[in-house]
């Protein structure tokens, strides 16, 4: 019970004697003129019964409720009317009244509330009724002695009563209270509901919204027509589809669907059918009527609504429109309504269609069915009905579609098997899997997804593509296996019962459209067991990051790229006017945030309030906007905005699955300027494009940036009508919001990236397509730069707040963090990550276990990729659970490389040219190598092995708990996913960098040595250091000659040598010199590496100190920092290297390859699209210029082709910006470098693009000033 309830129950008999006796025949008679003589009255919150008792005393049939119980009783009792204790929310009639009163009883109704209770009187008014209802003049809600009331003016109580689409008339006027010493002013109402149209002529009055009106609000929906073409079908699928699709909170679906069409004289499409099919599989029943050269011509849209069993409403259709566009939305068609209970011919038509539906000749449609329909049918040559002959052609794929399809063809014909593809919402993802799947000739295609709704939109999209084919889903309950195109949910097919259905190559093609993480191990479970002939994965979210799982289960091989901004500048998306709007009105800490997800009650009940309502009303109002989708979090937050937004005249509806107004109807009114907003919850999530809207109001938190993205994208379809897309984003205080400029913007994901976009935003360097325009509030501004911190926590942080979940290795890596900074301060990744306590139970125990053999497989050295392809297969066949035979893992570890066909590269020639992974050859060789390592074949004796070989079985070194395997197995996998991302990383950077030099292959001028990234010098006291990771570096001649057999590099750690003239800081590198008979000489007063082996740790120390010698002749070691203290050498200690230099960071990057935003890094600074997206960057504060050069500048305007090329090996030639002058400042500080002390730093690239994506740069060192000609543009030589 209510407060308002027992409010009144506890002062019934006060209120009743205050109100009995108040005289309202003057309102009376304005209402009964109204009705018929002997009018059907409902006294709707009667209180003390007086009025009932004055229409009963008139002749009316009247009929009564209050909600209080004892009010009821005391009505009774003095009207004589039977009075029910009930409320509004239980008004469920349907047309049973001639009349409803509702005098000063809906002003204790919600505001969110009351345009749903109003629906819901003015449906149990007959057609042509009236409604009176009153309220105190005034808005919005207050609470006052207890009771909580809603106050009305008239726009308000008018655009409440016109949010409903029923009323014919409305006239408001005011009165004072009647009561003696009561003052207040009352707003009244009497509306009537329009009279019923029973004929639907078509032309301006389309049969489709009185279709969609009647589907939204049905639990019965049964259709039979003689043609069902397909352009028809799709305008009626969405609607049927959400009747079989259950309410907010419920689990059954809400409706049932059936359709009956027919053969009847061939005219019904083939794709049509199989459309129909899958709505079959999704629940409905569909049959077709077999004519055998009869007839079948009627055309009959029958939808009732049911409650507790029981038909209370319905209307039917009977007509002339068959399903075909031009019988639904644009010919002359004349279609009779009969609704019920008004007509009982409504009941006729019902049983007429169950007879017809259980008829012999009423087929169940089937697979078989439509193809021998298919074979004998003969379409008529002329047209025999409106859109009898309606064809639409497929679409044909559009530019970007084009360059990613031959993307796709590059990459298989260089011997790829898997690829990711990157197409922001809106440019037609699923449509590419489709045309790829066609142009491979594939016959079955497999679609993994794991929503329902995309799914739904997959299985349409390759019919449309593919109308011959057999389409079936795998989901749920429903199992369609004998089709070409395979739909299916990865959590249904991913089980191993229902895999082990199917044959490893089964299917020709797979699709993975977008990966939902927690599902990780199910798609690693499908994929390990199909064998395709191409997998593709599809993303729209352009962010690394969040790329990351599923392009890993692509072998790391990302074949095309195209984000919404690309999508913009082609003109296939439209321009956008973003505003980020400071959402002040909630407190979002206050709601309970679970599992990446806010508490659905709580956030609604945060969300639906008037402050909130009215933020968002001005800032709309403010901008002068219409034709608007508005993204709710609840059915509750959905009405009570169109409720406010009503209010103030602004024409608003709510729409989602079951509200009066359908979607179609929804859209229509939105286009044609009767609705200005919608708020809608999910419908309009995805797969509808909604070209006539042109603003999108976000008033939702979202939990993915997949979901931000496919709002946008609903508005981002271009129309005649629109210019551009305003964007109204609300933006609270917190994390999750953080994902939107990520997602929009490709922000970075620590939060050093977001503060650094915040700088731009606020600057406005922000690089936009043209058209669009961004402005954030400036509390957000302040908000994103005061994330200015990194370090590994930091990033980890952000990381875990942009992701919703803790971050893989992988993630985080290609997030941009340090991994240095991460071992240096935590050791290792699981190590980092129980810092956070995001390890469960069992990940735990695994990590207390197997830590040491985790740091391993994160570390050890990569020279190959062989250890981590031995591992990938071992994953792949469950070898933990069930250690595989050696020659099966030898033969999957074939596949593997095979799959990812850089890798290949790893093998000799001869290896590499093998026919498989059975050959005696390869399985020597492959023994001989990784196998051999993880089974320590290749360490000392008493060194432990990881892996050993039982019985002709690769099994693992420890006996994990049964419980723990699965953790066990998901923590390796994912240490092995980011070793093979990086080593990628690394083959594709000096693939690349082979590609770069035109002129000719520059002599080597730098020795390449060993770097221990592992092996850390301790400047300070002994530490433990390891070798294991080795990689290599080279080194310019300036370093002098260098033997890679003697000299190596490594990190120092510490501060005691931090002193001198020569000081040694923390994180210096140091080329070292390894000791031996030859090269020993006098180590006195020389810096030396010194080891000492630590019996207890079993591990190698290393310490960096001045060898001195004392007049005893004792060695000590010294410090250069004077806080630290000498070290007496003795016996345990030996010196291992000597120091040679400290070198500098950037000398040990020549020759290596940086993208474009990883430059920036090596200089200290932040990468900002603005000043890095140029040739020729000033770092002023450093003096240093560095040149960015594309030897090959395909695609640039030929003002901006400078003339840049290699005169020789040691010189180049570059040519300045058109602006540079000698006199100019960058032209004085290059001419001038000598005495201005100015660093050049030269960066080349062959080409712009490689793949259709940013080719990276190769650093090719310091450049000197040798000459220069020319001003404006400068032609410079450089000397290397």
């Amino acid at each position: 019970m209510d407060e308002n309830t027992e409010y009144y129950s506890a002062n019934a008999q006060r209120f009743f004697e205050a109100t009995v006796g108040v005289d309202m025949s003057t309102l009376h008679q304005s209402f009964l003129s109204r009705l018929p003589t002997r009018a059907r009255i409902l006294d709707a919150g009667c209180g003390s019964g007086r009025d009932a008792k004055a229409f009963a005393a008139l002749g009316h049939e009247v009929s009564a409720f209050d909600a209080s119980d004892e009010l009821a009783r005391l009505a009774s009792d003095y009207c004589g009317v039977a009075v029910q204790a009930r409320s509004f929310v239980d008004v469920t009639e349907t047309a049973a009244y001639d009349g409803i009163w509702c005098c000063a009883s809906l002003l204790h109704v919600p505001l969110a509330e009351i345009e749903q209770v109003i629906r819901q009187l003015l449906r149990a008014l007959r057609p042509g009724g009236c409604l009176y209802l009153s309220f105190k003049l005034g808005t919005g809600e207050r609470v006052h002695d207890g009771r909580r009331f809603t106050d009305a003016d008239e726009p308000g109580l008018r655009a409440w009563l016109k949010a409903s689409g029923e009323v014919a008339t409305i006239d408001t006027w005011v009165t004072s209270d009647r009561r003696p010493e009561r003052s207040e002013q009352w707003i009244n109402g009497l509306a009537t509901r329009a009279p019923a149209r029973s004929l639907v002529t078509g032309g301006p009055d389309p049969f489709m919204p009185h279709l969609s009106r009647e589907m939204s609000q049905a639990t019965e929906l049964d259709i039979a027509v003689a043609f069902t073409k397909a352009t028809g079908l799709r305008m009626l699928l969405p609607e049927l589809e959400a009747a079989l699709t259950p309410l907010e909170g419920a689990v059954a679906p809400r409706g049932r669907v059936r359709m009956l069409t027919s053969d009847y004289l061939d005219v019904t499409d083939p794709e049509a059918l199989r459309s129909l099919l899958l709505l079959q599989q999704k629940g409905g029943e569909v049959k077709v009527f077999t004519t055998k050269g009869g007839s079948f011509h009627l055309k009959a849209y029958i939808f009732g609504r049911s409650a507790d069993g029981e038909l209370v409403e319905g209307a039917a259709f009977i007509g002339s429109s068959n399903i075909s566009r031009q019988a639904l939305w644009d010919g002359l068609e004349w279609n009779y309504r009969v609704a019920y209970p008004a007509d009982k011919g409504f009941l006729e038509a019902r049983q007429r269609f169950e007879e017809l539906f259980a008829h012999p000749k009423s087929l169940p449609l089937t697979h078989a069915w439509i193809e021998d329909y298919e074979r004998r049918r003969i379409p008529p040559p002329q047209a025999i009905a409106p859109g009898s002959q309606e064809y639409e052609p497929p679409p044909q794929p559009s530019s970007v579609q084009l360059a990613a399809l031959a993307a796709l063809e590059d990459t298989r014909e260089a011997g790829y098997r898997r690829g990711l593809v990157v197409l922001a919402t809106g440019l037609g993802k699923t449509w590419l899997a489709a045309f790829d799947a066609g142009r491979m000739d594939a016959r079955r295609v497999l679609f993994v997804a794991h929503r329902e709704e995309i799914l739904s939109q997959a299985a349409e999209t390759f019919l449309r593509i593919r109308p011959t084919s057999r389409v079936g889903y795998y989901m749920g309950h429903r199992r369609d296996v004998e089709v070409d195109v395979l739909c299916a949910s990865v959590q249904t097919l991913g089980r191993a019962a229902h895999l082990e259905r199917f044959a490893p190559d089964h299917f020709d093609y797979v699709v993975i459209d977008e990966f939902h993480h927690a599902a990780a191990a199910t798609y690693r479970r499908l994929l390990g067991h199909f064998v395709p002939r191409f997998m593709l994965g599809l993303t729209a979210t352009p962010d690394r990051t969040d790329q990351s799982d599923i392009l890993s289960l692509c072998d790391d091989n990302l074949v095309f790229t195209t984000n919404l901004f690309d999508g913009i500048q082609a003109g296939l998306l439209a321009p956008f006017h973003y505003f980020g709007i400071s959402d002040d009105s909630v407190d979002y800490r206050e709601v309970p945030w679970r599992n990446g997800r806010f508490d659905p009650e709580e956030l609604s009940n945060k969300l639906a309030t008037l402050a909130r309502a009215r933020h968002a009303l001005d800032q709309w109002r403010e901008r002068g906007l219409k034709r608007t989708v508005a993204f709710c979090a609840s059915v509750r937050h959905a009405e009570y905005m169109a409720a406010q937004f009503n209010k103030v005249g602004a024409v608003s509806a709510a729409v989602y699955s079951g509200s009066k107004l359908g979607r179609s109807e929804a859209i229509e009114r939105l286009r044609s300027g009767l609705l200005s907003v919608i708020f809608s919850v999910d419908l309009f999530n995805e797969g509808v494009d909604l070209p006539s809207i042109d603003t999108v109001m976000l008033l939702r938190p979202t939990e993915s940036k997949i979901l931000f993205l496919q709002q946008l994208g609903r508005g981002l379809r271009r129309s005649e009508e629109k210019t551009h897309l305003v964007v109204l984003d609300f933006i609270g205080n917190h994390q999750s919001f953080l994902q939107k400029p990520q997602a929009l913007f490709g922000v970075g994901s620590t939060y050093k990236d977001l503060a650094e976009f915040g700088r731009q935003a606020e600057q406005g360097r922000l690089e936009l397509p043209d058209g669009c325009y961004v402005n954030y509030d400036l509390k957000i501004i302040d908000l994103l730069k005061s994330l200015d911190s990194g370090g590994a926590e930091k990033d980890y942080e952000a990381l875990r707040a942009s992701l919703g979940r803790r971050p893989a290795l992988a993630e985080f890596y290609r997030a941009g963090a340090s991994l240095q900074v991460l071992r240096r301060q935590h050791g290792s990744w699981f190590e980092l990550v129980r810092r956070f306590d995001d390890l469960d139970e069992a990940e735990r125990r695994v990590v207390d276990d197997i830590g040491s053999f985790l740091a391993e497989v994160e570390t050890t050295a990569m020279t190959k990729s062989f250890k981590m392809v031995l591992l990938e297969a071992f994953l792949e066949m469950d070898g933990l659970q069930r250690p595989p035979a050696i020659d099966a893992l030898v033969e999957r570890s074939w596949e593997v490389l095979r799959r990812r066909k850089n890798l290949m590269g790893d093998l000799p020639d001869a290896i590499a040219s093998l026919p498989d992974g059975r050959s005696p050859e390869w399985r020597r060789y492959w023994l001989d190598n990784p196998v051999n390592a993880w089974i320590g074949a290749n360490r000392g004796k008493d060194a432990a092995a990881s892996f050993l070989i039982q019985d002709d079985r690769f099994h693992f070194g420890v006996a994990l708990q049964p419980a723990d395997v699965v953790a066990a197995d998901s923590l390796l996998q994912e240490l092995v996913d980011y070793r093979l991302a990086a080593y990628e990383v690394r083959r594709q950077n000096d693939a690349a960098a082979s590609n770069v030099i035109a002129f000719a292959p520059r002599a080597k001028s730098a020795m390449e040595i060993p770097y221990f990234p592992n092996l850390r010098i301790a400047c300070g006291h002994f530490r433990a250091g390891r070798a294991d990771a080795e990689e290599h570096r080279a080194l310019p001649a300036a370093y002098g000659h260098l033997d890679a057999t003697r000299h190596f590099i490594a990190r120092a750690t510490g501060n005691s040598m931090d002193g001198g003239k020569n000081p040694i800081r923390d994180g210096d590198y140091l080329l070292l010199e390894l000791l031996a008979s030859g090269n020993a000489g006098s180590i006195t007063g020389t810096v030396m590496a010194i080891e000492r082996h630590d019996d207890a740790g079993g591990d190698n120390q290393y310490l960096l100190r001045v060898v001195t010698k004392t007049k005893t002749g004792a060695y000590v070691l010294k410090a250069n920092n004077p806080d630290y203290e000498d070290l007496p050498a003795n016996d345990e200690m030996k010196t291992l290297a000597r120091l040679k230099a400290v070198v500098h960071p950037l000398d040990l990057a020549v020759g290596q390859t940086f993208a474009r935003e990883d430059i920036p890094g090596l200089f200290g600074e932040t990468f900002n699209q603005a000043i890095w997206n140029v040739g020729h960057v000033v770092l002023g504060e450093q003096r240093v210029h560095i040149l960015l050069v594309t030897l090959n500048k395909q695609g640039k305007s030929q003002e901006h082709r400078y003339h840049d090329h290699w005169i020789d090996e040691q010189t180049f030639h570059w040519q300045s910006q058109n602006a540079t002058t000698p006199s100019g400042k960058r032209g004085r500080e290059i001419v001038g470098q000598g005495a201005l002390g100015t660093q050049i730093h030269l960066f080349i690239r062959e080409a712009r693009l490689v793949n259709g994506k940013g080719a990276p740069f190769v650093y090719q060192g310091r450049a000197t000033y040798e000459a220069h000609t020319g001003s404006a543009p400068m032609s410079v030589t450089f000397s290397l």
